[in-house]
């Protein structure tokens, strides 16, 4: 009797982890399905959606501010904005013939010993008063000076003819004061007298192969209006 109370008790337990190894299988097979269901649902929405619930029409999304807005003054800032386009400006001259000349190096000497960022000659600095070519090499201002003051004392040499051919063409370029000038810079003004009064028969070339007529063409029309003709233009600090 007792064996049998003993089996009995056995069976029961057999029975209860069976049941225990039921449930646990049984969840582990429903709730993987659950949650393969929940993300099919949320990847395919209902196909009967009515998009026009969603559609934009009629609404105003023109989201462009106005041009007093666009243009208005930040006062956050005192940060100022500059641009490289000098377009056809005095500065824009300037420059341009100094990024030919030396690519706007103040304190390169070229082959021929010629110096800064416009590529001055020492007798030339002699004529406008520069006597120190090493001390005209290390400062900036000097050489920025001396652009002027030769571009005076060339504008003032070369000042009827640049009356008597400014806007007319020779050699298919028109010439101009800015071209004239440029020549000059780079010819000295007599060579650019030759040129204008053979009508480009006397065209003169440095040592590098850059002519009278390409820097007439390459510097054509910029504003060189606030370069003071001047015989006696010297450099002043």
């Amino acid at each position: 009797m007792h064996a049998n109370f003993i089996r009995q008790k056995g069976d029961r337990l057999i029975n209860l982890k069976l049941a225990v190894m039921n449930k646990n299988s049984i969840k582990n097979i429903v709730l993987p399905f659950v949650i393969c269901l929940l993300i099919a649902l949320a990847l395919y929405p209902d196909s009967n959606l009515d998009s026009k619930l969603y559609s934009t029409e009629g609404l105003d999304l023109n989201y462009n501010i106005s041009a007093e807005l666009a243009m208005a003054e930040d006062h956050k800032t005192n940060a100022t904005i500059f641009t490289p386009h000098l377009g056809k400006s005095f500065e824009g001259f300037k420059e341009a013939l100094a990024f030919k000349e030396s690519q706007g190096d103040y304190f390169t000497v070229n082959t021929l010993g010629y110096l800064g960022k416009y590529q001055f000659g020492s007798e030339t600095l002699k004529l406008i008063g520069i006597y120190t070519p090493n001390q005209f090499l290390h400062n900036p201002e000097l050489q920025e000076k001396a652009f002027i003051a030769n571009a005076s004392r060339n504008k003032w040499i070369l000042r009827n003819d640049i009356k008597r051919f400014d806007g007319e063409f020779i050699g298919g370029v028109e010439i101009t004061e800015s071209g004239i000038l440029a020549a000059a810079h780079l010819a000295g003004p007599g060579s650019v007298k030759k040129f204008l009064r053979s009508y480009g028969a006397n065209n003169f070339a440095d040592a590098y192969g850059s002519t009278v007529k390409y820097y007439m063409r390459k510097f054509s029309g910029y504003d060189t209006s606030l370069i003071e003709p001047n015989k006696k233009a010297k450099v002043r600090l």
